[in-house]
């Protein structure tokens, strides 16, 4: 697991000074589940998350959401369905070159209606649990 950025008043570089990094694709780690659906995480510090999620044709998640995170996905291939609202009546399906955004707290599940793998890029910007599974909205 890539280990958390030091805080700036940790680092005893200046943020300027600090080198950007690459994770590469063989580099990616299992990441926090939720029925139905892959993800790995590339990157985590202690105001973000980034990774990529995998969903199978045909399959639906688990309601869940992200406590304090807002999320943005922006989907690479296949069919990516969103269901939230206070009923999980409110859907949006986007595709390859979409971006979704998901507030904080926002309990939903994510689902595949299309005939081929969907895949999207996950960043998170918060701090404490990245993932809580639920029963349902409203729960």
């Amino acid at each position: 697991m890539t280990p958390p950025d030091p805080t700036p008043e940790q680092s005893a570089e200046p943020a300027s000074s600090r080198p950007c990094t690459r994770v590469g694709a063989d580099e990616l780690e299992p990441a926090d589940p939720t029925p139905g659906m892959s993800r790995k995480m590339a990157q985590h510090t202690s105001a973000m998350w980034s990774g990529t999620v995998d969903t199978e044709p045909g399959a639906v998640s688990g309601w869940h959401h992200h406590g304090t995170h807002e999320t943005t996905l922006y989907v690479l291939a296949g069919t990516m369905r969103l269901e939230s609202g206070s009923d999980g009546g409110h859907v949006l399906d986007a595709g390859p070159g979409d971006f979704l955004h998901v507030p904080a707290g926002a309990v939903h599940r994510e689902a595949n209606p299309g005939p081929g793998a969907s895949r999207a890029v996950v960043v998170r910007c918060g701090s404490g649990t990245l993932t809580v599974n639920v029963d349902g909205p409203g729960r």
